[in-house]
C-alpha cells in the first residue's frame, strides 16, 4: 500500500470502513486497475482486527498518530506528500515544537564534520532548537548526542518498524532518545529497513524542520537528496564549506554554489529566524 494508493482509497473511503465489508471481487473493482495483488491486501486487512493491532501497539509503548488526528506535526502536515501515519516512542509532545533544526550528513565524517557539529549546535541547542535527524552513523549521530550532552532536546527519524534498530552500534543511543526524547518513523514495527526507506525518510526529517544544515556531504548523496527535499518544502537549506579536495565537502561546496546559506557560526543560521 503506496502513499499515492492509500490517497486513492482515502478519496473514496475517507472513514476506512467500506473496506472492511467488501469481498475480494469487490475489494479488487474498488482499486482497478491500481491494486497488483488485492488478494494480498485482503488477507492482510482481515488477518488481524485494528483492535488487536492498536492493543500491540499499546503493549510496545508505540503511540500512533494519523494525519487526521489535531496532534499532528503542523510543520510535516505543510509539505507535499506528509506521512500518513506515525509510529512514535518517547515524548510526543516534541513533534508540536516549530523551533527545529535537521541536521545531516555523512556516515563518515572527518574531524572539522566533527568539530563543526561540537562548534555550531551548542549556541542553536541553548536558543531551544530541537535538532532533528536520522539516527545513522556519523554526523546523525553526533548531532543527537551533542542535544543530548548540552541539556537540549532531539527528535530521531528511522527508516525502519521499531522492530528493526539499525544501525545496531546506535541500539543505546536509541533507547536513551526514546527514555528522555522521541523516535519515530512511518513504518510499522514489523518492517525491515529497505535501500530505498531512507530517501523516503529524509523528507519527514525535513518537513519537521524550519531549516536543515548540512555538515559534510559528498557529491552524491543522502544529505544532498534531504536539501532537495527541503528546498522544495520551502525549508532553509544552510550547509557547511570544506576543502575543496575533500570528498565529504564537495556536496556541501556543491550546495552553496547553488545557493545556500554558507555557514561560519551559528548565527549564520539563527539570525534568519530571529
Amino acid at each position: 500500500m503506496t502513499w499515492s494508493k492509500l490517497s486513492q482509497l482515502l478519496t473514496k473511503d475517507p472513514e476506512l470502513t467500506l473496506i472492511y465489508s467488501m469481498n475480494l471481487t469487490q475489494l479488487s473493482s474498488f482499486f482497478y486497475p491500481t491494486l497488483k495483488k488485492p488478494q494480498d491486501f485482503y488477507y492482510d486487512l482481515h488477518s488481524i482486527s485494528p483492535i488487536e493491532t492498536t492493543s500491540s501497539y499499546l503493549q510496545k509503548s508505540i503511540h500512533v498518530l494519523t494525519y487526521f488526528d489535531v496532534d499532528y506535526p503542523a510543520l510535516l502536515k505543510q509539505t507535499y506528500d506528509p506521512p500518513w501515519v506515525l509510529y512514535i516512542r518517547g515524548d510526543a509532545s516534541l513533534l508540536q515544537e516549530t523551533k527545529t533544526l535537521a541536521v545531516v550528513g555523512t556516515r563518515l565524517p572527518t574531524q572539522l564534520g566533527k568539530r563543526s557539529i561540537e562548534t555550531l549546535l551548542p549556541p542553536i541547542i541553548k536558543q531551544g532548537y530541537v535538532i532533528v535527524s536520522g539516527l545513522a552513523k556519523g554526523i546523525d549521530r553526533l548531532s543527537h548526542i551533542e542535544a543530548i550532552k548540552h541539556n537540549g532536546k532531539t527528535m530521531a527519524v528511522i527508516g525502519s518498524g521499531f522492530d528493526y534498530m539499525y544501525p545496531k552500534e546506535n541500539k543505546a543511543l536509541y533507547e536513551h532518545l526514546v527514555s528522555k526524547h522521541v523516535v519515530l518513523t512511518e513504518y510499522p514495527p514489523f518492517i525491515p529497513p529497505q535501500k530505498w526507506h531512507f530517501p523516503a525518510r529524509n523528507r519527514i526529517i525535513s518537513g519537521l524542520s524550519k531549516g536543515i544544515l548540512v555538515v559534510e556531504a559528498a557529491e552524491k548523496s543522502g544529505s544532498l537528496i534531504s536539501a532537495d527535499q527541503a528546498l522544495e518544502q520551502g525549508r532553509d537549506v544552510f550547509a557547511v564549506p570544506g576543502p575543496i579536495f575533500s570528498p565529504v565537502s564537495q556536496g556541501t561546496n556543491h550546495l552553496i554554489q547553488q545557493g545556500a546559506k554558507l555557514v561560519r557560526d551559528a548565527n549564520d543560521i539563527t539570525e534568519e529566524w530571529s
